[in-house]
């Protein structure tokens, strides 16, 4: 290396700022999973992935569509008819059957209470390149968006990374389950302003990653309010929509802009994905669909770096066309949704660990703060440490997710089976009821605030009080899913 130039000169900023945010506790217990990943026969004692948001509760529904639809495939005798026009280069707007049964599905997967126009779906690489447009096509570097907390650690690096736009928190706390308040509204906006921040806008996501809660229609209406008083944007991530499995019922942003014709529009935007409702992260579909003819235009023209094979747009777009399928597909996901969830939060609750109150997603957002040493940071990452360490479970630690309160954990339960499951509901067992070699639990009887009658402590050994060392690298993109049986 010449002329005395350290390597960071010789790269970009993007390159070496550390913006993706894989060196966080987040993507660490990832890589925890990576090193030693939990197979039922091979290595029963590793790992077990609760750390990823991934719905495979119902691939068996989608295999068999397949099955008997074969000409939805490009690559079978009964599709190869297709191939060339299908293989052959497509218009970036998407084929047409794609973005129609995509408008379709996004209408279905909300009780049909709202339309969209197949001729403002953009198609992205996944939820993670629409932020990006978005945020590409909204904000220069330095401008904000203001953003409720906890929120999806990942957002940092989709909406940031590249575009060097910033996100703001909005403070949110469970005395009143984690929802906004215009005070907490006006409070984050009053900040930036004092701080000489532009604020661009607001990013939600409903439901909500982690706390697997859907926002009422007053708090979206209070949202839309903000906005159009301050003339600044609002991007709601709506992937899990089809994932709410009891009520109260979701409401998309969209349902609320159709009925008020005093909203102005050309702010509204709202981010779509395939990856949560049908479980296909693999098949990287996002959507953007604005309601602002420029951005629709703009997002259109950058869609080029990160476009959907056509290829699978025709077999989506088959499948997402078969309305029979889709209707039943979505009661059964919410179906089994709701089972996995109910004996998940049940097992917790035998040994007294209570979830936020949830109606969708694919994840608890798990009340710990009974069992920290100490109510910090660091005492959250402590505990942590033991559970990844210990307890062999990979589970996501609330300060990963910006909470402001130590103790809360997001845990994942729809990317494994029922066997799985229960291993992983035991390994927690054995852990809170002090069964295990290395754990010991004190219980002292402490009325507290939040209405337990019941306080946990945790005297951890020493060596779990050192930091745990991992492997700097980047993410396997394996699935995470072990079956039980062989």
């Amino acid at each position: 290396m010449g002329f005395g130039e350290s390597e960071e000169q010789l790269l970009s900023k993007v390159a070496t700022n550390g913006g993706h945010g894989e060196n966080s506790s987040y993507f660490d217990g990832w890589k925890a999973y990576d090193r030693d990943p939990y197979h039922p026969i091979q290595n029963p004692e590793g790992v077990i992935q609760m750390g990823l948001a991934e719905n495979l509760l119902c691939h068996d529904l989608i295999e068999e569509w397949i099955r008997k639809n074969p000409a939805a495939s490009i690559c079978t005798e009964e599709g190869v008819s297709q191939f060339s026009a299908v293989a052959n280069f497509q218009d970036y707007h998407g084929l047409p059957i794609f973005r129609q049964g995509v408008a379709k599905f996004m209408e279905k997967g909300r009780g049909g209470r709202v339309r969209f126009d197949p001729e403002r779906i953009v198609m992205s690489g996944g939820a993670t390149g629409a932020q990006e447009t978005l945020a590409f096509c909204l904000a220069d570097p330095g401008d904000a968006f203001l953003i409720p907390v906890p929120y999806y650690p990942a957002f940092d690096r989709d909406f940031c990374w590249r575009t060097r736009a910033r996100l703001l928190p909005i403070h949110c706390d469970s005395s009143n389950n984690f929802n906004i308040t215009t005070s907490a509204l006006e409070a984050a906006y009053h900040q930036a302003q004092k701080s000489n921040i532009r604020v661009k806008g607001i990013l939600i996501s409903n439901p909500s990653n982690p706390l697997g809660t859907t926002m009422s229609k007053q708090t979206l209406q209070i949202l839309l309010r903000f906005v159009n008083e301050k003339r600044i944007h609002l991007i709601c991530d709506e992937i899990f929509s089809g994932t709410v499995f009891k009520s109260p019922r979701f409401v998309s942003l969209s349902e609320i802009v159709e009925a008020d014709p005093t909203i102005d529009r050309d702010l509204i935007h709202v981010v779509y994905s395939l990856s949560k409702d049908l479980g296909l992260p693999g098949f990287r579909v996002g959507v953007i669909y604005s309601y602002n003819n420029a951005v629709v235009a703009c997002a259109r023209k950058m869609s080029s770096f990160g476009l959907v094979s056509s290829q699978t747009q025709y077999l989506l777009g088959c499948m997402l066309g078969d309305e029979e399928f889709t209707s039943e597909y979505l009661v059964e996901n919410a179906r089994r949704l709701a089972e996995r969830h109910g004996v998940f939060t049940a097992g917790l609750a035998r040994v007294g660990i209570r979830c936020l109150e949830g109606n969708g997603g694919l994840f608890c957002w798990m009340d710990l703060r009974a069992l920290l040493k100490e109510e910090t940071v660091e005492g959250e990452l402590e505990l942590w440490r033991v559970i990844v360490n210990e307890v062999k479970l990979n589970v996501s630690p609330g300060s990963s997710f910006h909470c402001a309160e130590p103790g809360w954990f997001r845990v994942c339960f729809a990317n494994m089976d029922e066997e799985t499951t229960e291993r992983a509901l035991r390994r927690i067992r054995v852990f809170v009821n002090g069964e295990g070699e290395e754990v010991k639990m004190m219980k002292t009887k402490k009325k507290k605030k939040n209405g337990w009658d019941e306080e946990l402590r945790l005297s951890l050994p020493r060596r779990f009080e050192e930091d745990l060392v991992l492997t700097p690298r980047l993410m396997s993109p394996h699935s995470p899913l072990v079956r039980a049986t062989i």
